[in-house]
């Protein structure tokens, strides 16, 4: 008597569990079917032209001797400005910079002989929102060599960078533009699979991106004046039968 209780309470017990595991599962399936999504991307991009060149000329002169050092550097800084004042530029757009003067023999930490006691640096910013006027300019570098103005590549290529200072007036249709081009595709997809597309989930708007217009090998984006502004966006909408 006790075998045949116990063997029912079994059979009770795993109908129990066999039927709680159906309706669990098709709990969870139908919360799926209910929940279907899609993640689609939608692109904007527009081809622009800098609106502001940055040019820093810098130049080095060594010498034993202060004044004569000194002397080098503001030659060499009048060769540089009438350069640029030859290529059309003003004085409003041209900066000469406060000299660096480094003396070798006052270094607490300098070993071995010395050649040239004093290093004067100075550069001049050349600032103009006149790009093709600066990319003339850059071209005619060599008539600062043939003055023997040699200008330091020290920290960096001595060239200008051309920049683009109005994407805020762009980020409105771009945006609108990459948010329609992600519903159509979301559109498409839902139509292939026989469901209807219903509103938005979530959505993630991308970084705007100033790129090259041409991506040739080692160019960086601000040596060139025209340039590619990219935004993508992506939106997952609800899926609807």
């Amino acid at each position: 008597m006790k075998s045949i209780f116990t063997l029912t309470a079994a059979l009770i017990l795993g109908l129990g569990i066999a039927l709680g595991g159906y309706l669990g599962g098709q709990g969870l399936v139908k919360s799926r079917l209910g929940d279907r999504s899609v993640s689609v991307k939608g692109l904007s991009e527009r081809e622009v032209k800098a609106d502001l060149a940055l040019w820093a000329l810098r130049f080095v002169a060594t010498g034993n001797e202060l004044a004569e050092t000194q002397a080098q550097v503001k030659a060499n800084a009048t060769a540089v400005t009438n350069f640029l004042k030859s290529h059309g530029f003003s004085d409003d757009e041209i900066e000469l910079q406060a000299p660096q003067v480094t003396d070798r023999l006052a270094q607490a930490y300098s070993s071995g002989p010395v050649e040239s006691r004093f290093i004067i640096a100075q550069q001049i910013v050349l600032r103009s929102t006149d790009v093709d006027k600066v990319a003339a300019a850059n071209k005619d570098t060599s008539e600062l060599v043939e003055q023997g103005v040699v200008l330091s590549n020290e920290y960096g290529p001595v060239r200008p960078s051309y920049l683009f200072t109005g994407i805020a007036a762009l980020k409105p249709e771009m945006i609108e533009e990459a948010t329609k081009r992600a519903r159509e595709a979301a559109e498409t997809f839902a139509a292939d699979s026989g469901s209807s597309l219903g509103g938005i989930r979530r959505a993630w708007q991308g970084q705007f991106e100033i790129l090259p217009r041409d991506n040739t090998p080692g160019t960086q984006e601000t040596e060139q004046v025209a340039k590619t502004v990219r935004v993508v966006s992506t939106i997952e909408y609800l899926l609807v039968d």
